[in-house]
C-alpha cells in the first residue's frame, strides 16, 4: 500500500467509526486535541489497522503517535519492514 492509500484508509475509518467531521481530517490533525479520540479509540484504530494490514501492530509502536500523519507513517514503516 502507497502513503496515500494508508492516509484515505486512515480518514474512511476516523470517518466511519468515529464520526470525525472529513474536514477536520489533516495530516496535522492531532488524534486526541482536534479530533477528540480517547485512548479507548485508539486501541479500537489499532485494531482496524492490524486488519487492514495483516500484521500485528506492537502496542510501543502507537504510543509516541500524536497525529494523523504519526500513525500514516507507523502503518507504511510496518508495511515496508
Amino acid at each position: 500500500m502507497t502513503r496515500d492509500e494508508i492516509y484515505e484508509k486512515l480518514r474512511e475509518y476516523l470517518e466511519d467509526m468515529f464520526e470525525v467531521p472529513p474536514e477536520l481530517i489533516t495530516e496535522d490533525a492531532q488524534l486526541y486535541e482536534d479530533l477528540d479520540l480517547d485512548s479507548i479509540d485508539a486501541v479500537d484504530l489499532v485494531v482496524k489497522l492490524q486488519d487492514l494490514t495483516g500484521k500485528k501492530i506492537p502496542p510501543d509502536e502507537f504510543r509516541t503517535v500524536r497525529s494523523v500523519g504519526d500513525v500514516v507513517d507507523r502503518v507504511h514503516a510496518l508495511l515496508a519492514a
